[in-house]
């Protein structure tokens, strides 16, 4: 089996448990207690309890004519990254919701909110770290952001909070207000899963023993470095800064060794959310 084929296979298993989570969280928490939720789920409560029409049926229709029109305006790519959601998630859907005893995990609400939160939010972030879309309401933002250049983030909130206002007249107050709690932690959750182990830190060192930290770096650390020409700006000086990337982990390894060569220099820490290139997503290659 060649790399690609494998990471291939390893994606499309990432998709299918990141949309079975997505829809384990609504049959088991969301649904038993008619909370309502944002996206194309949203919509699709609506339609089940207007027109009394099953949630998986409406779900994935809804799904299937967003699809369309996002592969009609984004093209071929999106649709490849996207057509799994589209089909796998109303049919997880429908398979959880006849589970019986999934309904009956727990009668607490605020209980049920905060998993419902959470594993929407997992699983919609394990679906976005294999570089793929969810589907349903993810896509009139891509879609607004490509023609109008529209944040994407800010339509998808408007969405979402448009779906939120559809269910507040077939709702209860408590619903309501569980509701926009799911929204809240799905949204955190997400936020952390699609960036786990992407984020990095960044060190600035400012010294007259820049040449010596720069060794000290890429010898003894095996860390790579980049020089920057700078000029103080009390005294004008120009000097020589010295930048690194690294995990959190080595941190503490890298400030002390930094206060060994100079005691007096100045180290400047930044938290980056995510890094790109040789050394990180590329095979380190030295010349």
């Amino acid at each position: 089996m060649n790399k690609k084929l494998g990471y291939q296979i390893l994606e499309l298993c990432g998709i299918l448990l990141g949309n079975a989570i997505l829809a384990f969280g609504i049959a088991a928490f969301v649904l038993p207690h008619g909370m309502i939720t944002g996206g194309a789920t949203g919509l699709g409560l609506v339609t089940s309890r207007v027109f009394g029409v099953d949630l998986s049926v409406s779900v994935a229709v809804y799904n299937i004519i967003l699809f369309a029109v996002g592969a009609f305006v984004l093209g071929k790519k999106f649709a490849l990254t996207t057509i799994v959601s589209t089909i796998v998630y109303p049919m997880f859907l429908s398979f959880f919701t006849q589970q019986q005893w999934i309904a009956t995990m727990t009668n607490d609400i605020l209980l049920s909110a905060i998993y419902a939160g959470i594993m929407v939010g997992l699983g919609v972030g394990i679906v976005i770290r294999f570089g793929a879309s969810t589907g349903g309401l993810d896509i009139p933002p891509l879609i607004l952001n490509k023609k109008l250049g529209i944040p994407v983030a800010v339509s998808m909130y408007l969405f979402d909070f448009t779906v939120l206002l559809l269910q507040v007249v077939i709702s209860t107050k408590e619903q309501v207000l569980y509701g926009i709690l799911i929204v809240i932690l799905s949204s955190i959750v997400l936020g952390y899963v699609s960036l786990a182990g992407q984020k990095k830190v960044q060190v600035m060192i400012i010294s007259r023993h820049y040449q010596e930290i720069r060794d000290m770096l890429l010898q003894k650390l095996d860390l790579g470095a980049t020089m920057y020409h700078i000029e103080t700006g009390y005294l004008q000086k120009d000097e020589m800064a010295v930048c690194c990337v690294i995990s959190s982990r080595k941190l503490h390894t890298v400030t002390d060794m930094v206060q060994e060569v100079d005691k007096k220099a100045f180290l400047s820490v930044t938290q980056i959310n995510e890094v790109r290139g040789r050394g990180f997503t590329l095979d380190r290659k030295y010349i």
